[in-house]
């Protein structure tokens, strides 16, 4: 996410015409990545931002991640970034057994189950928004994640059973 470089439009004149003004689309320097993992097994979440995309982020995203399960292994399913592949998350990985990791092959990303919790994330927490800066967003990731979670179920993949037909009355006819 980018925060949006630009003050928000005031709506209409005192005239009631709409006013036009020229917006900056400019990406400034303040980016945010959201980084989120979801826990099939109950439906809870843990998402994290971040000034960066790389290692040391990632490394502390893994961190909450730990601390959000404490008893268990925990496997980590994901894509195949650098930053989750580097020398450094490789050495921090073998100081904390418990996490494993599991990448999804390359040129599959369709095997990439969490785009579907992505999806649902980013209409809860960023859909229609426009942020002033990194702070807004954190806040809009953390408000999502604590809404989603009050109400989180087990995660499962796929649409539901079509509900079956009952029929309403059988006639019988006698002779």
């Amino acid at each position: 996410m980018i925060p949006r470089t630009f003050p928000p439009a005031p709506g209409w004149s005192p005239d009631g015409r709409r006013i036009k003004s020229e917006l900056d689309y400019g990406r400034g320097p303040e980016k945010t990545w959201v980084y989120g993992g979801l826990r099939v097994r109950d439906g809870q979440q843990v998402t994290m931002t971040a000034t960066s995309r790389n290692s040391v982020f990632y490394q502390q995203f893994l961190q909450k991640l730990e601390m959000s399960n404490p008893v268990g292994d925990v496997y980590v399913i994901t894509d195949n970034l650098s930053s989750h592949n580097s020398i450094s998350t490789r050495a921090w990985l073998e100081d904390h057994p418990r996490i494993k990791h599991v990448f999804i092959p390359v040129d599959a990303c369709w095997l990439n189950l969490q785009e579907a919790w992505w999806r649902i994330f980013r209409k809860a927490a960023l859909a229609g928004q426009t942020f002033a800066g990194p702070d807004e967003i954190t806040q809009a990731t953390t408000l999502a994640t604590t809404q989603l979670n009050q109400r989180a179920r087990p995660w499962i993949w796929g649409r539901p059973a079509p509900p079956t037909r009952h029929l309403r009355h059988r006639y019988i006819y006698c002779l």
